[in-house]
């Protein structure tokens, strides 16, 4: 997604919204308060992860579909809807050890499938790559690339009219996320690759039409994807990068994948 795009999503989450989540519930896990809709059923846990500025209403098409197939968790990181800012940097090494934490502290033991959209996506690559033993399968949905940052995408290269729009829109936590994004990306590359679980990557193939070199950039990056996890799945999704409220039944198709694959390997007999 060019970063163009993401403002013109970011700003039509903020007029309108997205639908919500009754069940969502509020408690205090350690020192803060957290957001958060939980639903307990079987293993394994799918774990959701909101992209930049998102909320966990993103996810709101998704989870009825899957709740008679699965045990969920979706939150808002801290600092979004009404959990409690963290004062700790807004990289992803941090982000994702809050997230194991917060499962811990709720009872939701591994194994998970991780389902992360956009940034939420370079999270849950960190997560997959740095505790690949508690990690089942990963569901990256139209996922921030590691290196999405760099050359075209980088902000010197920006219009003035996207550097001064980003100021306005991105701010607090999102801005401490977004001037971290590099050093996250940094973080997931230098880790191992994730092997002996499956991966499906979810690109939007609706933006492939636009001709700069900044949505050039970024569609290189969606197809370069999936050369980081070898032997994943890519599935091209006639859908802009809003793929949880645009196209959720290919969301829900990944999990239930994701989860008939798991819980084969599961009952599957070990042989020496």
């Amino acid at each position: 997604m060019t970063i163009l795009r993401f403002i013109t999503l970011l700003l039509l989450f903020l007029l309108g919204g997205c639908a919500g989540l009754p069940e969502a519930q509020t408690q205090r896990v350690g020192d803060r308060q957290l957001e958060f809709v939980a639903h307990v059923r079987s293993a394994p846990v799918v774990v959701f992860e909101n992209g930049l500025g998102a909320r966990m209403d993103w996810w709101s098409k998704v989870l009825p579909a899957i709740q008679n197939d699965a045990s969920y968790f979706a939150y808002n990181r801290p600092g979004y809807g009404n959990s409690t800012p963290a004062e700790t940097p807004r990289d992803g090494a941090h982000i994702v050890e809050e997230l194991r934490a917060d499962l811990r502290s709720l009872g939701l033991p591994p194994p998970y499938v991780l389902v992360g959209h956009s940034l939420g996506g370079l999270y849950m690559q960190l997560f997959a790559r740095k505790h690949p033993q508690e990690v089942a399968a990963l569901i990256l949905v139209d996922s921030t690339h590691p290196r999405q940052l760099e050359g075209s995408g980088a902000m010197e290269n920006q219009s003035l009219w996207v550097r001064s729009a980003l100021k306005v829109l991105v701010i607090g936590t999102a801005k401490a996320e977004f001037d971290l994004i590099a050093q996250t990306g940094e973080q997931v590359l230098g880790l191992p690759t994730l092997s002996g679980a499956q991966v499906f990557v979810l690109n939007a193939s609706g933006d492939l039409q636009e001709t700069s070199a900044a949505a050039r950039f970024a569609n290189e990056k969606r197809q370069d994807l999936v050369h980081l996890y070898p032997g994943s799945k890519q599935v091209w999704v006639e859908s802009g990068h809003a793929i949880p409220l645009e196209k959720p039944e290919d969301v829900v198709d990944a999990i239930r994948s994701a989860l008939a694959e798991a819980r084969s390997s599961q009952q599957s007999p070990h042989v020496p």
